[in-house]
C-alpha cells in the first residue's frame, strides 16, 4: 500500500510540478507518516504541491483518520486546488509561514477548520504544504445555538428584572414559589406563593428588599454558586423542595438570580410508600415460594416413608404442579427490575427442565428445547401458564414415548398479532383421544378458558403430537 502511494506521489509530481528528485523524495518521507498524523489529530491530512505555472496546486497524497469520521466522502488525490478556495494554502506557498485553525470550505463544500504548514526542501524552499482539516459544521451549529441561548437569557433577564421593578407578567396564581434576588441576595420580587412559603416555613413576616438568606440561611451556599443553572433538592422545615436557581445576566454581568421552589414532599412520600410496598410484595412472594417448597418437601417425605404404588403417580403429579407454581415466584424474586413480571421462556424452561431432567424415565432418553421472543406476563397469570405448561410437558413425558428408547420435545413461543401462542410438540406415538379426558387436560382447558381467556387444541400428526395454547396479550398484561 505504501509503495503504491509513493509511486502515485512520484507520478503526480513529475507530471504536474517542477520538483527535483530530491524534493519528491522529501515529500515521500512525509507521506510515510501521513496516516499516523491523521489518526493522532483525528483529522483528514493532505499534501499539496504547486504546479509548474504556480497558478494552482495539486493534491499528491492524503490520509483519512481511522480514529474519527472522515471529512471527505471521495478521494481527492490528483485533484487541483485553486487559490480562490484555498487561500491559506497559497499564503503558505508564497510566505513559507504556517497558518493554524483557519476556517475554510472543503472541496466537497463542508465547513472545516484548516491548518497549513510548509514542507521545506533544499535551501528551505517551500516544495509542498501539509494540510490538516477537521469538520466544524456541528461546532458552528452549537455556537449558533449558544449565541441564541445567550440572547434569550439576556432578554429573559431584562423581563424578570423589569418585572421586579414594575408590573409582574408571571401569573400570580402560579403554584411554584418564585423569587427574584439581586447580586447582593436581596429579594426584589416574590409571588404570593413565595410569600406564603416564607410565612409557613420561616414563621416570619415577608419583607421585600430583605436578604433572601435571612429567611433561608441553609441555602446561602447554593445562592452564591456562579453556575448559570443550578437544580437541587433542599430540605426546609422537614419538607422537600426542588430549588432551581437561574442566573440573570445583562451585558455579560451577573445581575442576580431567578429562584423557583417546587414542593416535592408529597411526591417523595408516595415514592417512599411505593418502596415500602415493593419490599412487602417481595417478602410475600418469598414466603409463598417457601411455603410451596415446604409443601413439596412434605410430599417427598411422605413418598419416601412409603405410599401405595397406585398412589405414587398422583403424588408425583401433585408435586410437579406445586413446584411449577413455585417456579413463578423464583423467577419473580430473581427479577430485580420489576417485582411482578415473569418472562415466559425462562418460566417454561425452568418447568420443562424440572420435568425432563430431574427424574429417570424408565431408561428412556428424553430431550427438550425451547425457542421464542422475550415476553413478560403478570405473576397472577403466570401461575396459570405455569400449570398449563406443566401438564402439557408432563403429558408428553408420560404418554408420548411408550416403547420408544428416546424422544424429543420442542416448546415454541410465538407472538401472533395481539396474542401469545405456545406450541408443545413431541415426536412420539401420536395423540389418541380418550373417552374421558385426563385430569391434566381438564386442568389445561379450565385454566386457558377461564384464567387466560384463550383457547386450547391438541392433535396427532404424522410426526407425533402438537398441543397449541393461545391467549390474548391485552388480558395477559404482556409487555415487550
Amino acid at each position: 500500500m505504501i509503495k503504491t502511494e509513493m509511486d502515485t506521489v512520484a507520478t503526480l509530481c513529475q507530471l504536474h510540478t517542477d520538483l527535483s528528485g530530491e524534493d519528491i523524495q522529501k515529500i515521500q518521507e512525509v507521506v510515510q507518516n501521513l496516516q499516523l498524523i491523521a489518526d493522532l489529530n483525528q483529522a483528514n491530512v493532505f499534501i499539496d504541491c504547486q504546479t509548474r505555472e504556480k497558478k494552482h496546486a495539486i493534491v499528491v497524497a492524503e490520509a483519512a483518520p481511522s480514529t474519527a469520521k472522515s471529512v471527505y466522502k471521495n478521494p481527492v488525490v490528483g485533484k487541483f486546488a485553486y487559490e480562490t478556495f484555498e487561500p491559506a494554502v497559497f499564503y503558505t506557498f508564497r510566505t513559507g509561514k504556517p497558518l493554524f485553525l483557519n476556517h475554510a470550505l472543503s472541496q466537497e463544500g463542508k465547513k472545516v477548520e484548516q491548518s497549513v504548514v510548509p514542507i521545506a526542501g533544499i535551501q528551505n524552499r517551500v516544495i509542498g504544504t501539509l494540510i490538516m482539516e477537521k469538520d466544524i459544521s456541528e461546532k458552528l451549529k452549537n455556537q449558533s445555538k449558544l449565541k441564541a441561548l445567550t440572547e434569550a437569557n439576556e432578554t429573559l433577564s431584562e423581563l424578570l428584572l423589569g418585572m421586579a421593578e414594575n408590573q409582574p407578567f408571571i401569573p400570580e396564581v402560579i403554584e411554584e414559589s418564585l423569587f427574584i434576588i439581586d447580586k447582593d441576595l436581596r429579594i426584589q420580587y416574590s409571588n404570593p406563593a413565595a410569600m406564603n412559603l416564607v410565612l409557613e416555613m420561616c414563621s416570619l413576616e415577608f419583607e421585600r428588599g430583605k436578604l433572601f438568606t435571612a429567611y433561608f440561611p441553609n441555602l446561602a451556599e447554593i445562592c452564591r454558586l456562579p453556575d448559570e443553572l443550578v437544580i437541587q433538592e433542599v430540605m426546609i422545615q422537614n419538607k422537600v423542595f426542588q430549588m432551581k436557581k437561574i442566573a440573570l445576566v445583562q451585558h455579560e454581568n451577573n445581575c442576580g438570580s431567578f429562584i423557583i421552589f417546587r414542593d416535592l414532599t408529597e411526591l417523595r412520600e408516595k415514592e417512599r410508600e411505593l418502596t415500602v410496598k415493593t419490599v412487602a410484595i417481595r417478602e410475600i412472594h418469598h414466603r409463598v415460594k417457601n411455603n410451596l417448597q415446604t409443601v413439596a418437601s412434605l410430599l417427598r417425605l411422605q413418598m419416601r416413608r412409603g405410599i401405595p404404588e397406585e398412589s405414587k403417580v398422583h403424588f408425583v403429579e401433585s408435586l410437579n404442579r406445586i413446584l411449577s407454581i413455585a417456579s413463578v415466584y423464583e423467577i419473580i424474586l430473581s427479577n430485580s427490575q420489576n417485582q411482578d413480571d415473569v418472562e415466559i421462556v425462562s418460566l417454561i424452561e425452568k418447568i420443562g427442565n424440572m420435568l425432563v431432567f430431574s427424574e429417570d424415565h424408565e431408561g428412556k432418553t428424553i430431550m427438550i428445547d425451547y425457542s421464542g421472543p422475550k415476553l413478560f406476563i403478570k405473576s397472577n397469570l403466570a401461575v396459570s401458564v405455569a400449570l398449563v405448561i406443566n401438564e402439557l410437558i408432563q403429558n408428553c413425558v408420560k404418554h408420548a414415548f411408550a416403547e420408544m428408547p428416546e424422544g424429543q420435545i420442542c416448546v415454541v413461543i410465538q407472538e401472533v398479532s395481539s396474542a401469545v401462542r405456545v406450541l408443545v410438540r413431541d415426536n412420539g406415538i401420536g395423540y389418541t383421544p380418550f373417552a374421558k379426558p385426563s385430569l391434566g387436560l381438564e386442568i389445561v382447558k379450565m385454566m386457558i378458558e377461564h384464567d387466560l381467556s384463550g383457547h386450547f387444541a391438541i392433535e396427532g400428526t404424522s410426526e407425533g403430537t402438537v398441543a397449541t395454547v393461545e391467549f390474548p396479550l391485552i388480558r395477559g398484561g404482556l409487555i415487550e
